[in-house]
């Protein structure tokens, strides 16, 4: 349950007035939304820090409910992740909350536009981090839902307008960074659903694929121009450290999944110049 139900109908009065036309309303709520969100960066007790969420997840879950959420995007919040699909027909807007004595958590709103005059659909996640891998041969719902950070989403241009490439990254391991291309779609009941047999390497056609890499490196994964999928080659420190991720960065060379015959086609040392 949602506390803190004074700051929810302070947010909800000022969400009543139409975002597009009332930028003090706007400015307002991303102004608290700022505030909490420093507070929860600052050396606070794990307690402290959970109230804190708890008026976050309030007023963002109001704002989820909003008719202008699809043409709004609050400034000027380094720690609030807010991406909307290109065809505007899902939004996302993701946090985590960092925790000492328990495990941190994350928090993902993924919104769903509906037809004119049909409400829009709102889906709730949220996972604990965690040590265990992110599978590759199966698909997740929003009751297993691994848990990570969204930070690009492109409709997939294997199956438009049923589904939707997400580039995600996941901080759960202390020692190991992940970075995830997945898929979006939903079931013919409307729930939501990650993963597609897409995905095809030399070996194996997986359902989405997980980078893993030291925490101390960084890796490139993005989306190109030309409709590729783009990342770091990632390698071993030296070879005696091979298979152990923990020792993993990127390479001076790229890689890339191509859409070809209806998959994507993972190829190894593209010239990432040609595809900006």
């Amino acid at each position: 349950m949602l506390k803190n139900k004074p700051v929810y109908l302070l947010i909800a009065i000022l969400f009543s007035v139409n975002i597009s036309n009332g930028q003090t309303a706007a400015t307002t709520v991303s102004e608290e939304l700022g505030r909490l969100y420093g507070r929860l960066a600052k050396d606070l007790n794990d307690s402290v820090k959970i109230q804190v969420n708890d008026s976050i997840r309030s007023i963002i879950e109001v704002y989820m409910g909003s008719d202008t959420v699809f043409n709004h995007r609050f400034g000027n919040l380094r720690y609030l992740g807010q991406v909307t699909s290109p065809d505007s027909l899902i939004k996302i807007v993701s946090w985590n909350l960092v925790l000492t004595g328990k495990p941190g958590r994350y928090y993902s709103y993924i919104i769903r536009k509906q037809d004119d005059g049909v409400p829009n659909l709102i889906y709730r996640l949220t996972a604990e981090y965690n040590d265990n891998k992110i599978r590759t041969d199966t698909t997740y719902y929003a009751d297993n839902w691994y848990g990570a950070l969204y930070y690009d989403i492109r409709p997939n241009i294997l199956n438009e307008g049923n589904s939707w490439v997400l580039l995600g990254i996941d901080y759960g391991n202390l020692m190991i960074t992940r970075k995830i291309i997945d898929i979006l779609s939903f079931t013919q009941d409307n729930k939501i659903q990650f993963g597609m047999n897409l995905f095809s390497t030399t070996e194996i056609i997986k359902q989405r694929d997980v980078f893993e890499y030291s925490s101390t490196a960084t890796m490139s994964l993005r989306f190109a121009g030309d409709g590729s999928i783009v990342f770091d080659h990632l390698v071993p420190f030296s070879p005696e450290l091979t298979g152990d991720r923990q020792y993993y960065g990127p390479h001076f060379s790229t890689d890339a999944y191509i859409p070809e015959k209806g998959l994507w086609i993972n190829k190894l040392n593209v010239d990432a110049r040609n595809k900006e």
